[in-house]
């Protein structure tokens, strides 16, 4: 049975609650008040007063003079290792027509959504991966309009990585709206941002709860964030690789999460040791800190059997294996965001550069879906062209079938297009219902 040598502190559901209300407000204040509740919510939660809310091509252009080239040619990577990844899933979905049976023709279409909302990350830190994540699937998949939210700097204007990496994705607009506020803008629309068919993007609790709020108005990718990480480790893992790579997720926020389960007692301790050696240097330690204190974990497994039936379990959004011999374990692992094999394969390579999507499922719901791919954006639709010869074979079954069900209507339907008449003969409807 699995022994935990660290687990994360409860959190109250009064928290949760409180949680849900103040969304609730906000969400709708934006609906109510448009863009005046966007710019109040400016000054309270940001600090700044704005005027406009859109970001121009000359901000654009200024945003791009103020990088270095290097960072400039560290998009241009990402961009394209993002990029050729969801051209490669495209090209895994296809149109499709066949004739059934005879004179029934049924067909797959393949359909973009038209409007997009891409929510972007501010807060501690200027994701500009996060821009490329949520924005170059949409436009691969053929997106015809992308609109993307984030949240000013204190200096009220967009990071400029943020700006140029969102405008070189493809965001047709950018607009210096954060939070559960944003959410509530990309739902509902107000004077500046019209409204969108689906919100994709990760955030932090606030953000979260405002995408399952929306959900139903508008569709949304999944409910992502905040982060987790769990590294499944054996005898063989190096302490200081396992350690870096919790502290590297819970850095993020202080409600992420990185979690060990481990076959090992010796690692497992020699974790958390390093754990603490590694804050001591971490110059993001403050959140770190208080995210592995309060949501951290290290479980001990006796065998790797059931060291694979927690994680399958844990359902987290990324699975980090680092035991002996881990890709020939690839077909035990059923419940995950995203996989990451082998000491060297850290989540950190495909959180920025690799090119798999980090928008990914938390909180579990990796048992019944996955991240964010080209197909989020798609609709895949059927058709039916049915001739007179097929005709012919569906309408007996569906005339009787309408008829046990007392669906009158719908044997009409049926029957008008077999016969030429509405009803069918007494003595039949005696056959059919027998």
């Amino acid at each position: 049975m699995a022994e935990y040598l660290k687990q994360q502190e409860i959190i109250p559901q009064g928290e949760k609650r409180e949680l849900r209300e103040t969304v609730s407000s906000i969400i709708e204040k934006v609906r109510q008040e448009g863009d005046g509740a966007l710019k109040e919510f400016l000054r309270k939660f940001d600090g700044v007063d704005i005027s406009e809310l859109k970001a121009s091509n000359d901000d654009i252009l200024k945003a791009k003079k103020e990088l270095p080239v290097t960072l400039l040619e560290d998009i241009s990577f990402s961009i394209e290792r993002i990029q050729s990844f969801a051209e490669a899933q495209r090209r895994t979905l296809t149109e499709f027509e066949q004739e059934m049976i005879p004179g029934v023709h049924l067909g797959q279409k393949v359909i973009p959504i038209e409007s997009v909302g891409a929510y972007v990350p501010g807060g501690r830190y200027p994701l500009l991966s996060s821009a490329q994540m949520a924005i170059i699937p949409a436009k691969v998949a053929g997106v015809s309009n992308i609109r993307v939210c984030t949240p000013p700097t204190k200096d009220g204007v967009i990071h400029p990585a943020v700006l140029f990496a969102a405008h070189q994705s493809g965001a047709d607009e950018i607009f210096s709206v954060g939070g559960a506020q944003a959410v509530a803008a990309l739902a509902y629309g107000t004077e500046s941002i019209r409204p969108v068919h689906k919100i994709t993007g990760p955030g932090n609790r606030f953000v979260t709860e405002a995408k399952r709020q929306v959900n139903g108005v508008v569709g949304i990718d999944l409910l992502a964030g905040p982060s987790e990480v769990l590294v499944l480790a054996d005898q063989t893992a190096r302490a200081e690789y396992v350690a870096s790579d919790l502290l590297a997720q819970s850095e993020h926020d202080i409600d992420a999460q990185g979690i060990l389960v481990t076959t090992s007692r010796e690692l497992g301790l020699a974790v958390l040791a390093e754990i603490e050696k590694q804050l001591e240097t971490l110059p993001t330690a403050e959140v770190a800190r208080a995210s592995w204190k309060r949501r951290g974990q290290v479980i001990l497994a006796e065998t790797l059997e059931e060291a694979i039936a927690v994680t399958n379990d844990l359902a987290s959004e990324h699975l980090h294996v680092q035991i002996e011999d881990a890709y020939n374990h690839l077909d035990k692992f059923k419940n995950y965001g995203s996989l990451f094999l082998g000491e060297n394969s850290t989540v950190v390579y495909a959180d920025k550069v690799c090119g798999t999507n980090h928008i990914l499922p938390t909180n579990a719901a990796a048992k019944y879906t996955g991240g964010v791919w080209v197909g989020t954006f798609l609709k895949v639709v059927t058709y039916q062209r049915i001739e007179q010869e097929g005709v012919n074979q569906l309408a007996p079954h569906c005339v009787r079938q309408s008829n046990r069900e007392g669906l009158i209507g719908h044997l009409r339907s049926a029957n008008i297009r077999l016969t030429g008449k509405l009803d069918i003969e007494s003595e039949v409807v005696e056959e059919v219902s027998k």
